[in-house]
């Protein structure tokens, strides 16, 4: 083409301007660039060209499918033969579903198992009295002597036929056997057939509790197919053995042989197998020192289930029902059973506090127990039930004994402990009444608003709709604040609460060692709130230790079995601080000291020696206390009924300030006597009335206590033991056993 020959360029449109250098059009002007409806323009474009590409993806997807649907058709089963793929796939289905949450719930069973799972040692405690005499044990000791193969055949066979019959058979869950059950429990309307195979029993034991939830059962199912997986069938068998509780504190089968018939399990006869086998279900129900008769009738079960089972013909156990199993006489064992299962939880509040690295699971442990003491209040309290209470319509009672500094010496939860083994010396919550005014006076004198002898009205008085009366519903007038507390007037108590304020009282009593909680109402000052006996014990410590705080242990002294310490209260437990003034006590007890001497408590008074405490008996005479001390020992007691019901007309000033003063005269006997604080050297009482007819406590035919050392005498023995000791080092390497009197020695003072 010429140069000087121009393009064809449409009419209307201007040609690009070219630039100098390279002849290529030029950019151009401003003017001339894209305006809105150009990009306008593009953007449908675009959207033209995005519809087109999802409407071909689409249709290109249907013709797949359609292609897909008809390959499929092919295979299309018609007929009968439809319903049965049908139900294999919903199956397959449900059963993805099902998999899914069997494995959510066992998620949480399997947690509850660990590497060491089947090495991991139970606590274990061997419990001394305060002299050093083994008066019990707790806890699990693993007992895995006996190999499987020397348990006689019969006992294994009874426990087959009891407790699973077809252990051997099914993979953990009897699913026959449970169904069995449940059809049986539904004819009788109850539980009367338990569905749990050993295996699951084995699990509850290893990993669980015995509390009755859906989610401990999904958990028990799914590690009896964890433990399954594991162990062998035998290993199973004499894992629950060995773990099993089988009552009166034993733990597997040779240890309740031991216990019940003094001899190994691998001696017992057809009859003790049978009654061993019939422990498994209820062994505090079933066990022979509690309830023989009952033992006997579940051993007869056991026979029966023999000879249904197939395991022994009628003729094999008929020489088992003719001479049932005897056990040994354990009546005369006197195990302080509720004092033991109280210090148990001591011990076991004790051994969360050591490092985690520590690995021990075994201890010895000297407790505070005295055990003439013990033996002394359990006899009291029998005899006081037995001989007054159907005449009160009083049919249980508690009482705890505590040194001043705390030292737990006797404890009583209840009249028998094989029929409850519910503390009610440190479990039952019941209102103390009376019993906590002492609360209410204390804090009053601590604001140095009041003194003993600061007169008060006795007079009407009402909070809202609520006005309290005074016992004989009669008033007394102007009256000294020592006379109120001793005649237990109630308007005064309540006069004083409004005055200083009831959270004052609360923040006191629980400073002094009531750990229940308290609400604060109305009727707070007249002992509305409820407290334990343990709560009422531990407060009034406070006045025998001269205001300083105390703290109810049963714990003196841990070791290993090897004798390693661990832990000792004069060391590792609480140390005590002032809580009432000492200004404030010498105060308080003397005004307590009335109460006994002058007023409700005159049943309590002891020879030779000074006693300060309070009565308190709730509404309708259903909670009757008294709560008292010297400065040797500090004693609650309480007597009502577990279902609240009332007494008749019970006060805390009749059986139980009689039951205390048997308690403790017989506490003091043999002993150097000392009055309570603010009132040493005072002269005893005189007694008369009641108290000085009162006839002593007798304890297997013995009227005196076995006189105990005196503080002089173990000063003494200790010096001979240091003696003994050097001499030791001293001479040739062979260290002189020390005697229970040396032992006895070693107690820390007050201890």
């Amino acid at each position: 083409m010429d140069e000087t020959q121009k393009p064809d360029v449409p009419e209307g449109v201007t040609a690009p301007a070219q630039n100098a250098a390279g002849g290529q059009p030029a950019a151009p002007p401003e003017d001339q660039k894209p305006d809105n409806k150009t990009i306008k323009n593009r953007l449908l474009a675009l959207d033209s060209w995005i519809d087109s590409t999802i409407y071909s993806l689409g249709a290109g997807l249907r013709n797949a499918w359609d292609g897909f649907v008809a390959f499929t058709e092919r295979f299309n089963v018609q007929g009968p033969a439809r319903w049965g793929v049908e139900i294999a796939s919903e199956g397959m289905t449900w059963g993805a579903v099902g998999a899914v949450l069997m494995l959510a719930l066992a998620i949480p069973a399997f947690q509850e198992t660990s590497d060491d799972w089947l090495k991991r040692a139970e606590l274990s405690v061997v419990f001394q009295d305060r002299y050093g005499n083994v008066i019990g044990e707790r806890g699990i000791r693993h007992n895995d002597t006996v190999p499987l193969e020397e348990f006689p055949d019969h006992l294994i066979k009874a426990v087959l036929a009891t407790e699973d019959r077809r252990f051997y058979e099914h993979f953990g869950i009897d699913i026959a056997g449970t169904f069995r059950a449940v059809l049986s429990n539904a004819r009788a309307g109850g539980v009367v057939q338990g569905g749990s195979s050993i295996t699951q029993q084995l699990a509850k034991n290893l990993f669980l509790s015995n509390e009755r939830t859906i989610e401990r059962k999904i958990k028990e199912a799914f590690l009896a197919l964890w433990l399954e997986f594991h162990l062998t069938k035998n290993q199973i068998l004499k894992l629950y053995l060995d773990r099993a509780y089988m009552g009166g504190g034993s733990f597997g089968v040779d240890a309740a042989a031991q216990y019940y018939f003094g001899k190994s399990a691998r001696d017992v006869n057809l009859a003790e197998a049978a009654m061993l086998a019939g422990l498994f279900k209820a062994p505090s129900k079933f066990a022979p020192h509690v309830n023989l008769p009952a033992a006997r009738g579940r051993a007869s079960v056991v026979l029966d289930n023999l000879v249904d089972a197939g395991f022994m013909t009628e003729g094999q156990v008929f020489g088992a029902r003719r001479n049932p199993a005897t056990p040994v006489d354990r009546k005369l064992d006197d195990v302080p059973e509720y004092y033991l299962d109280y210090a148990f939880n001591q011990v076991k509040a004790i051994v969360d506090t050591l490092p985690k690295t520590y690995a021990e699971r075994s201890f010895v442990v000297r407790t505070a127990l005295d055990p003439n003491i013990q033996k002394a209040a359990d006899t009291a309290i029998r005899d006081a039930i037995r001989q007054f209470g159907k005449d009160y319509g009083a049919k249980q009672s508690a009482m705890v004994i505590l040194e001043p500094n705390g030292a737990l010496r006797a404890m009583v939860g209840g009249t028998d402990y094989g029929e409850s083994q519910f503390n009610r010396a440190t479990d039952a919550l019941r209102q103390p009444g009376s019993s906590f005014k002492p609360y209410v006076y204390t804090a009053a004198l601590m604001t140095g608003k009041f003194t003993p002898q600061t007169i008060v009205v006795d007079g009407p008085i009402c909070i809202g709709n609520w006005c309290p009366q005074n016992y004989g519903r009669s008033y007394a007038g102007r009256i000294p604040l020592t006379t109120a507390l001793t005649r237990s007037l109630n308007t005064v108590a309540v006069k004083l609460a409004e005055a200083i304020g009831r959270g004052r009282i609360v923040d006191l009593a629980h400073a002094m060692g009531v750990k229940s909680e308290l609400k604060i109402t109305r009727a707070l000052p007249l002992g509305a709130a409820e407290v334990t006996v343990v709560d009422q014990a531990t407060g009034y410590a406070v006045f025998a230790n001269n205001g300083m705080s105390v703290d109810a242990h049963t714990v003196i002294d841990m070791r290993t079995p090897n004798g390693d310490p661990v832990w000792n209260f004069d060391r590792n437990g609480p140390k005590p601080r002032r809580v009432v003034p000492e200004k404030v006590i010498a105060q308080i007890v003397p005004m307590l000291n009335s109460v006994v001497e002058n007023g409700t408590g005159r049943r309590a008074m002891l020879p030779g020696v000074k006693v300060a405490g309070k009565t308190g008996t709730t509404n309708a005479y259903r909670d009757a206390w008294f709560v008292g001390f010297t400065g040797n020992y500090v004693g609650a007691i309480w007597f009502g009924n577990d279902d609240y019901a009332p007494t008749r007309k019970m006060t805390g000033g009749t059986l139980p300030a009689m039951t205390w003063q048997k308690v403790m005269a017989f506490a003091h006997q043999g002993i150097e006597l000392k009055n309570p604080p603010s009132l040493e050297g005072q002269p005893p009482p005189k007694l008369d009335g009641a108290v000085a007819q009162a006839t002593p406590l007798e304890i297997e035919g013995a009227v005196m206590r076995p006189v105990t050392l005196s503080p002089v005498a173990a000063g003494r023995l200790l010096r001979i033991e240091k003696l003994l000791r050097e001499a030791t080092l001293e001479g040739p390497p062979v260290r002189p056993r020390p005697t229970a009197a040396i032992d006895a020695a070693n107690t820390p003072a007050g201890n």
